[in-house]
């Protein structure tokens, strides 16, 4: 099977579409450095255009039934299930990660889109009292209208699904700018529900690159919602356009997550979570673990069963490989730099810090598993998400230290503590600024009925997935009803 399409087009109003002006850029292969595709390089009239056409659809579109929307829902989530390995086959194309891997992600997404779709016959609203006599106050769920739905890239069609289930069983339309390292995702998903019968305008594609197509989208008055999931700094600038022209603005950003391990942990097990959290899918997760946080009493011994592990990984193209590259050359330059200047601040490394370049890795964008200790709390390479198979070992003499560092983070996604001791564990879940906490595993894993966000600088407070996620993509409507029991 051919993965990958020659041509990576927009989509717009049910039509495969090329950018106006005719531009396109090539899509890289992590794994070779060589073109996988050419792609609709877009531009403000390309963003305007799929915005004009989710105008005239999404009316229509929202006022059928939820429970007609939610069978729609599930007959994508069918096909998709039948166009499995072709999805697995662009996604590990597009990021270099394994077809078993992709595999996992796909079947991740299409649950995504099943459980979205039963929220057709659970899309409840509430009724209330009232202190006046004979009224009725009834409070439903209204689409927001127009949505752009801006995505990363290290696990697409699952960030796909995130956002577009939800947003399409709530009556909205959607303009989805996919990240430019991964943009036939979003192209095999818009084929699909053109396929089970999605109606022209509703869901949308616009490639390219965010500067270009997806600030237009921000900055469109019609766009009612902007839903975004990627780096801090960009998830500022946009909630600084949008917030301006009161547009709702639901950010799903960075994470430098906390996993500690305490003195009573199980060792093996925690650093099988450590390599995990760590290093799968390259280090690519906003919920990665890369500060791990260690008892003084056993951190030699936790540091030796780690790095004996960690140099038993595999990193390459091949299934068998425990990982493959990061996704392009400019995000492997950037996050060895960091690590580059923490060791000239004193840090040790202690496995990897450098680019594989062996017969395997010559061509690609591979990093090596890489393992830090002696860095300061504040560290550049302590406080900054790196995206990447980077870690780094803290050692802390008990529980309150533990803590105080866990939370010393401008971030607040995940974190995850290793322990036998039950009031423990309580305690650092009720004390941790995290919006997701895990006790005895990773610090990933979410699934589709869990609504995932979290603190601080990791968001807006706001929880995509699960039936959180209807409240980003919909309205509380209240409906106010007086009878007047003389005329009954």
């Amino acid at each position: 099977m051919k993965a990958m399409p020659d041509f990576v087009p927009n989509f717009i109003d049910g039509r495969m579409v090329p950018a106006l002006d005719g531009r396109s850029f090539e899509k890289l292969s992590p794994h070779s450095g060589r073109a996988l595709a050419l792609v609709a390089r877009s531009g403000e009239a390309d963003a305007a255009r799929a915005v004009a056409a989710a105008r005239v659809a999404q009316p229509a579109w929202a006022a059928q039934t939820v429970v007609a929307r939610g069978n729609l829902m599930r007959d994508i989530a069918l096909r998709m299930r039948d166009c499995r390995d072709e999805i697995a086959a662009i996604v590990a194309a597009e990021t270099g990660k394994s077809v078993a891997n992709a595999l996992g992600e796909v079947d991740a997404a299409i649950e995504m889109g099943f459980f979205v779709a039963g929220e057709g016959r659970r899309y409840y609203g509430r009724t209330t009292t009232s202190s006046v006599a004979n009224r009725t106050v009834m409070i439903e769920r209204a689409p927001v209208g127009i949505a752009a739905l801006i995505i990363a890239s290290n696990t697409p069609i699952a960030n796909v699904a995130w956002k577009a289930f939800p947003a399409m069983i709530c009556g909205n339309a959607s303009i989805m700018k996919p990240s430019e390292d991964t943009p036939a995702t979003a192209w095999v998903f818009a084929r699909i529900c053109a396929e089970a019968g999605v109606p022209p305008g509703i869901f949308n594609v616009v490639q390219g690159f965010g500067a270009e197509a997806g600030m237009p989208l921000v900055e469109n008055p019609a766009v009612k919602l902007i839903s975004f999931t990627g780096s801090c700094g960009t998830g500022r600038t946009i909630q600084q356009t949008a917030g301006a022209r009161l547009a709702k603005v639901c950010l799903e950003l960075g994470g430098k997550n906390a996993l500690v391990v305490c003195d009573d942990a199980d060792l093996n097990h925690a650093v099988n979570w450590v390599l995990q959290s760590g290093f799968s899918n390259a280090g690519q997760r906003c919920a990665a673990a890369s500060r791990i946080i260690v008892f003084e009493a056993v951190y030699e011994e936790f540091k030796a069963r780690l790095l004996r592990a960690a140099g038993a990984l595999s990193v390459g193209p091949a299934d068998t490989d425990f990982m493959g590259p990061v996704i392009n050359l400019r995000q492997l330059e950037n996050m060895l730099a960091v690590v580059r200047r923490a060791v000239a601040g004193g840090a040790t490394v202690l496995a990897g810090a450098g680019r594989l370049e062996g017969e395997r890795h010559r061509e690609g964008y591979y990093v090596a598993p890489t393992i830090l200790e002696n860095v300061m709390p504040d560290a550049e390479i302590s406080q900054t998400e790196l995206f990447g198979p980077i870690t780094v070992l803290y050692r802390v003499s008990g529980f309150d230290e533990a803590l105080a560092l866990a939370n010393n983070s401008r971030y607040g996604l995940t974190a995850c503590i290793h322990t036998a001791n039950v009031h423990r564990a309580m305690r650092f879940a009720k004390q941790v600024e995290a919006g997701v906490v895990v006790v005895n595993a990773g610090t990933h894993g979410s699934e589709p009925h869990m609504g995932f966000g979290g603190f601080k600088d990791s968001g807006t407070g706001w929880r995509e997935a699960g039936t959180e996620a209807l409240d980003v993509y919909s309205e509380w409507k209240y409906i106010n009803i007086v009878i007047d029991p003389a005329r009954t």
